[in-house]
């Protein structure tokens, strides 16, 4: 099934049920079915078709749902990008994706200087383009165009820690089943309700959106991140389910401390994207007593890896493969094969089969990343990680973020957690700074909640039984912030950068 018959399976399930909220506003299934139709048309008047990728630099507006929608309609392929982004950055991915439509708003407008050849759609007021009204305007497109499942829907860009981001081709059928896995494991009911803030540009977001059509849901727009707003929604619209990264949990912490409003009807949560401290699975778990309280652990290219439904019994696990995966834990090195598992308990590097119904098939026009990402049928992330006596996987790193420590392995994650669980440290990050004795100085970066010294926190460190002498920062830098994506992922990088 592609997505133009899933959005007539939609509006003929619930039709009145409310597919999209943004504010005071309120647009049924039946609804954003017209309106997608509409769309679909004018974007086909611009000369959109089958197959053409259709760029759209947007907040989470309801203008990118529904063009979301018109192009499943069109057959055509849907290409969220990160508005954020400086406007080269932009056009780069506008050109790479060789787009046939280009949709801004007044935030990503300058990149429009820079496009050429392909029409411009201008959302929100922003002034270059045929206005988005005419669009809707435009008599809808009675039937939508049919293509074969494994055919792409969606292109999402990945950020990257090195050289210009990848695009990576979603098939419909591919999404589908990633969709009606997050339903599964997040035990999702018919008619939840859940905050749309994960941007659409980013797989989280993505998943947010398609698994509430799947229960008659609806997604709860929010187009700027704000913890005490969010707050506001849940209790006033009784949002009952969150997908978040952690980082916006913890935001949601601080602020429900602040002022507390009852979020009790909020029953399942779930995180993604980075990992979540001990500390913070535990002011979670006081702040929602979830039924459900998952740790998803994927990539953009596969959705799932591995989930684990109960946090608050396992902070921080990583559980087991997803109702549609297979993973191994292979020889920790570049040059591994998946034949070379490690033996149980040892850290071994996580790869995927792309037997998966969620799987992607390879990157758009980067031979070089498949050769170096894909082998013999399993995707290699990059990520570390071993088991448990019950068969459940821990994450403890990345293997470009290992450090090597006078001929020692030293992996961040693990003095990370310990460093939040000191009353005075609200966020820590642990890097490898150059050093001619022993190669690389385990280096924290430290942002605190009160006062605390380099050497208060390396007697916290000596004292922690479980975390080795030689494991312990030997250096402190106080910031005010980390550097993170917009979906709430450390950017190591960045730090490593600076020194």
């Amino acid at each position: 099934m592609n997505f133009a018959e899933h959005l007539i399976g939609c509006a003929e399930r619930h039709p009145a049920a409310v597919a999209l909220a943004n504010g005071d506003r309120r647009l049924t299934y039946a609804e954003l079915f017209e309106r997608a139709k509409c769309v679909a048309s004018g974007m086909a008047a611009l000369g959109v078709g089958q197959g053409d990728r259709v760029a759209v630099a947007l907040r989470n507006r309801e203008e990118t749902v529904i063009l979301w929608w018109a192009t499943q309609w069109l057959g055509g392929v849907f290409v969220p990008l990160n508005w954020r982004l400086r406007p080269v950055e932009l056009h780069y991915c506008v050109q790479d994706a060789e787009s046939a439509l280009l949709v801004i708003e007044p935030d990503s407008i300058d990149v429009a200087e820079l496009v050429e050849g392909i029409p411009i759609v201008a959302v929100a007021g922003a002034e270059r383009g045929t206005p988005f009204a005419d669009l809707e305007a435009a008599a809808p497109l009675a039937e939508a165009t049919d293509v074969d499942e494994r055919e792409p829907s969606l292109m999402l860009y990945t950020s990257g820690t090195t050289g210009n981001p990848k695009g990576v081709p979603r098939s419909h059928a591919a999404e589908r089943a990633a969709s009606i896995a997050h339903v599964a494991q997040c035990g999702y009911g018919p008619g939840e309700r859940t905050l749309g803030v994960m941007p659409l540009y980013h797989t989280m977001g993505q998943r947010s959106m398609l698994a509430m059509t799947l229960v008659g849901g609806s997604l709860h727009l929010m187009e700027e991140w704000d913890a005490s707003r969010a707050l506001d929604l849940v209790l006033h619209d009784e949002l009952t389910c969150l997908y978040l990264a952690p980082t916006l949990f913890h935001d949601l912490a601080l602020a429900h401390e602040a002022a507390p409003r009852d979020v009790s009807s909020v029953r399942r949560i779930a995180y993604a994207g980075a990992p979540m401290t001990g500390v913070l699975t535990q002011r979670c778990v006081a702040m929602f007593d979830p039924d459900v309280f998952v740790n998803h652990y994927g990539s953009t290219e596969i959705y799932t890896f591995t989930v684990h439904s109960d946090q608050r019994a396992k902070p921080g696990c990583a559980g087991r493969p997803g109702v549609n995966e297979r993973i191994r834990l292979v020889r920790p090195d570049l040059e591994a094969s998946p034949t070379d598992v490690v033996a149980p308990g040892e850290v071994g590097q996580v790869v995927c089969s792309l037997a998966s119904d969620e799987a992607f098939t390879g990157y758009w026009k980067r031979p070089d990343a498949d050769a170096k990402q894909i082998r013999d049928g399993w995707y290699f992330p990059g990520d570390l990680a071993q088991e448990d006596a019950d068969g459940d996987l821990w994450i403890v790193g990345r293997i470009d973020d290992m450090i090597i420590s006078g001929g020692e392995n030293v992996h961040p994650l693990e003095i990370e957690e310990l460093l939040v669980r000191h009353p005075a440290v609200l966020e820590a990050a642990v890097i490898g700074t150059p050093d001619e004795r022993l190669g690389h100085l385990v280096t924290a970066y430290i942002v605190a909640s009160a006062a605390v010294s380099d050497d208060e926190l390396d007697a916290y460190c000596l004292a922690a039984t479980e975390l080795a002498r030689f494991k312990r920062p030997r250096r402190y830098i106080f910031v005010d912030q980390l550097p993170k994506s917009a979906s709430g992922k450390l950017l190591r990088r960045l730090l490593k950068e600076e020194q």
